[in-house]
């Protein structure tokens, strides 16, 4: 070993000098500490006896006044909304069962919620029957409306004041019948009881189909046979439906 190589200064060692002042510095610094202190002030955690409350919920009613949950029970009807009247369609039907007696009155306003119901029960008693018409029909009674509508218009001239809503109307509530005949037909075979049956519904559908025209629309009664002529052709192509 080289006799130039100082191990050590004073006779001390260096490492337990350093020691040595590494602790008097900690230790000056804990004695500078109010107290005397070894915890350092930031790292303290002691929050003592904070009492932390959850913020309060002003429990105060909703009053919107008008508005509010009490607004629903003011609102009409969903099917008054609509348009769609049950007891309304109810007499109307009733209207139309009884062909001898028929009260125009209720027909004066014309509406599409009853003629699309019975529309609807139609194609579902084809479909039990076996048979997909539901495009069939509601094709149908457009062109069957339209013809009725271009035919009367005609017939009247300057006088002719029939509307389509008022004709797809007329042509859907009389088509009650129809729709009772596609359901007898159900449980019946196909025979001459079928086909009399058939000839009978369309009689019923045309009178009721006149008789309201007649009395709703002006001047339709000067052409009342006229007008019958073109009804029974829509209701014998839609019995065809039901028989073949």
């Amino acid at each position: 070993m080289r006799d130039d190589v100082a191990l050590s200064f004073d006779g001390a060692d260096p490492y337990r000098r350093g020691g040595n002042m590494r602790g008097g510095g900690m230790n000056g610094m804990q004695g500078g500490m109010p107290g005397g202190s070894s915890a350092l002030p930031f790292m303290s955690f002691d929050l003592g006896d904070v009492g932390v409350s959850a913020p309060r919920v002003s429990s105060v009613g909703y009053s919107g006044g008008g508005g509010g949950f009490g607004a629903f029970e003011d609102e009409p009807p969903l099917l008054e909304e609509l348009g769609i009247n049950i007891p309304q369609i109810t007499r109307r039907t009733l209207t139309v069962l009884n062909p001898f007696r028929i009260n125009p009155d209720l027909h004066e306003d014309a509406d599409l919620s009853g003629p699309i119901i019975f529309y609807m029960l139609f194609g579902l008693c084809q479909l039990l029957g076996g048979k997909v018409h539901f495009g069939v029909i509601l094709g149908w009674t457009t062109l069957a409306s339209l013809f009725l509508y271009t035919i009367f218009n005609l017939l009247a001239g300057k006088n002719g004041s029939l509307d389509f809503y008022r004709c797809v109307s007329l042509v859907g509530y009389c088509q009650i019948p129809m729709v009772l005949l596609s359901a007898f037909s159900i449980f019946l075979p196909r025979g001459m009881l079928k086909y009399i049956l058939g000839v009978l519904t369309v009689l019923w559908c045309t009178r009721s189909c006149t008789s309201l025209m007649a009395v709703l629309v002006p001047h339709a009664e000067e052409h009342r046979s006229l007008v019958a002529y073109p009804c029974g052709l829509i209701y014998t192509a839609f019995s065809l439906l039901v028989i073949f």
